[in-house]
C-alpha cells in the first residue's frame, strides 16, 4: 500500500473522531461519577444522609458508628469499583484495538478464566498466601490464558481471525473452568471461590486497594501513553507498518497492560464479565475511532457502569445482597448477542 494511501486512510479516521464531544464526555462524567461514588456510600443496609458523607470524609469522628461505616466499608468499596471498571473497560479497549476484534474482551479471550484459576490453585495449596502474592498468581494466570487462546488460534490455517480469536477464547475459558471448579472440589474450597466466580465488591478493604491502585493506575497511564499507537495499529498492521511504527512492540507492550489491569481487577473482585466489551463499543461511537479519546472515555465509562451495578446490587434486594456479575451479565449478554448478529450481517 502507498504511503499516499496510508496517509488518505489515517486522514479519513482523523475526521471519524469528535475531540468535543469526548471533552463533554470526559469533564461531565467525572462530576457524574464523583456523584455516583457519593451516592454509592450513601445506599446501603444502613442508608446515610450525604451530609454525614462529607462530614465522615472532612470531619471523621472515630465515635460515631456511620463515620466508621463509610470510612472502613463503603469507601474503599466505591472506590474499588471505579478503578476495577476502568481497568476492565480500558483492557478491552486496548484488546479490541490490537486485535481489531470486535468481540475482544478479557473475560471471553481467557483473561479472567486464566486468573481465575490460579485464584484456585492459590486458596488450594498456598492459603496463608499475602494478597500481593494472590495478585502476582492472577497475573501468571491471566498470561496463561491469554497465551493459551493466541496459541490455539493461530494453529488454524490462515491464521487469526475474530471468529477463532473468539470460538479459541470460548475452549480455553471452559478448560480453565473445568479445571478451577476440578481444584474446588477436591480441595473443598468452592465457599471460599464463589466469591469470585460471582464477582462483587462486598469486603473490600483498604489493604486491597493499596495494593492493586498503584498497578491499576499505572496500567491505566501506560495505556493513554501508547494510545495514539493502538489507533494506528486499529487501521490495520499494514498502514501501521507503512507509517514507520514498530507493530511488534506495540503489541506486546498493550498485551503486558492488558494482563496488568485485568490480572489486578480479577484479584481484587472476581470474574466479572463483558465490561470491556461492552464499554469500548460506546465510547468509539460516542468520541469516534482516535483510541486517544476512546481509552479516557473507556475508563470513565466504565467506572460509572461498575459503580451504578454495584448500587444497583445493593438495592435490588437490600437483605441479600445481588452478585454485581449478574447485573452486568444482564446488561452484556444481549449487547453480545446484538454484535454477533451484525458481524453475521457483515
Amino acid at each position: 500500500m502507498s504511503s499516499h494511501s496510508n496517509t488518505r486512510t489515517l486522514d479519513s479516521a482523523k475526521l471519524r473522531t469528535r475531540p468535543f464531544t469526548a471533552s463533554i464526555i470526559l469533564f461531565g462524567g467525572a462530576g457524574v461519577l464523583l456523584f455516583s461514588l457519593a451516592l454509592s456510600i450513601c445506599v446501603g443496609a444502613a442508608n446515610i444522609r450525604l451530609s454525614t458523607v462529607w462530614e465522615a470524609v472532612f470531619h471523621f469522628n472515630p465515635d460515631i458508628m456511620h463515620h466508621q461505616i463509610i470510612k472502613e466499608l463503603r469507601m474503599p468499596r466505591a472506590i474499588a469499583g471505579a478503578l476495577v471498571g476502568a481497568a476492565f473497560a480500558v483492557s478491552g479497549a486496548l484488546m479490541q484495538g490490537m486485535t481489531r476484534n470486535p468481540l475482544a474482551d478479557s473475560s471471553l479471550l481467557g483473561v479472567n478464566a486464566g486468573a481465575a484459576f490460579m485464584l484456585a490453585v492459590c486458596f488450594a495449596f498456598f492459603p496463608t498466601m499475602s494478597y500481593m502474592g494472590l495478585m502476582l498468581f492472577c497475573f501468571a494466570g491471566a498470561a496463561i490464558g491469554l497465551g493459551l487462546v493466541y496459541g490455539i488460534g493461530s494453529l488454524a490455517k490462515g491464521g487469526l481471525t475474530p471468529v477463532r480469536l473468539t470460538l479459541a477464547g470460548a475452549a480455553v475459558g471452559a478448560l480453565l473452568l473445568a479445571l478451577t471448579e476440578g481444584v474446588s472440589i477436591y480441595y473443598r474450597i468452592g465457599q471460599d471461590l464463589a466469591f469470585w466466580y460471582a464477582g462483587g465488591l462486598s469486603g473490600t478493604k483498604w489493604l486491597q486497594i493499596q495494593v492493586v491502585a498503584p498497578w491499576m493506575l499505572g496500567g491505566l497511564a501506560a495505556a493513554v501513553a501508547i494510545s495514539r499507537s493502538i489507533t494506528l495499529l486499529s487501521l490495520g498492521e499494514e498502514i501501521s507498518t507503512g507509517l514507520g511504527q514498530r507493530t511488534g512492540l506495540v503489541k506486546a507492550a498493550g498485551v503486558l497492560i492488558v494482563l496488568l489491569l485485568a490480572g489486578a481487577a480479577v484479584s481484587a473482585v472476581g470474574s466479572i464479565a463483558l465490561v470491556g466489551l461492552i464499554i469500548p463499543h460506546i465510547a468509539r461511537f460516542l468520541v469516534g475511532v482516535d483510541y486517544r479519546w476512546v481509552i479516557p472515555c473507556s475508563a470513565l465509562l466504565g467506572s460509572l457502569l461498575m459503580v451504578f451495578a454495584d448500587i444497583g446490587a445493593r438495592i435490588i434486594n437490600p437483605l441479600h445482597e445481588t452478585p454485581i456479575g449478574l447485573i452486568i451479565a444482564l446488561i452484556g449478554v444481549p449487547f453480545f448477542l446484538y454484535l454477533i448478529t451484525r458481524m453475521k450481517g457483515e
